[in-house]
């Protein structure tokens, strides 16, 4: 069994994705013991349980019709990436300019690999995060392990 890539997936479903208001964060394929796609989607104003299953049900034909897994029988989820996602597209970190993020670090900067700090810049190549001290750091994308927006439960 072998899935289509998930480009061709991505621009199958791109147009109805767009007429609902939704983001395709990411799609994951993956032939295991029982074959999956799983769609990460998200909306301006978050994503619920209601809006996964319209969107699962609206994409289900149109997966059909492309052959998504080539005859073979799979599990389709739709899901929130979660609150912890990490930011990957510039889509991802432009809409969190000015908000807290947690960075780790492959390999560690003055002896730390964990920053916290507030998204002050982006621009494809490098991040600009400004710690609670008032330092602001400027790390290579490809020096960083994860980042993702910081989850705060006050």
């Amino acid at each position: 069994m072998k899935f289509k890539n998930s480009d061709e997936i991505l621009a199958a479903i791109e147009p109805l994705a767009s007429s609902m208001g939704i983001e395709i964060v990411e799609i994951e394929a993956k032939v295991t013991k029982e074959p999956y796609i799983t769609i990460y989607i998200d909306t301006e104003d978050g994503v619920d349980l209601d809006t996964c299953e319209k969107f699962h049900n609206a994409v289900d034909p149109v997966l059909d019709e492309i052959d998504a897994s080539n005859g073979a029988a799979y599990t389709l989820n739709v899901s929130s990436p979660g609150l912890d996602r990490p930011l990957k597209t510039d889509r991802d970190f432009e809409r969190r300019l000015g908000l807290d993020v947690e960075v780790k670090l492959y390999a560690p900067l003055k002896g730390v690999k964990y920053f916290e700090g507030v998204l002050e810049n982006y621009d494809g190549n490098n991040v600009t995060i400004k710690l609670q001290s008032g330092e602001e750091l400027k790390l290579p994308l490809a020096r960083i392990a994860k980042i993702n927006e910081a989850v705060r439960f006050d």
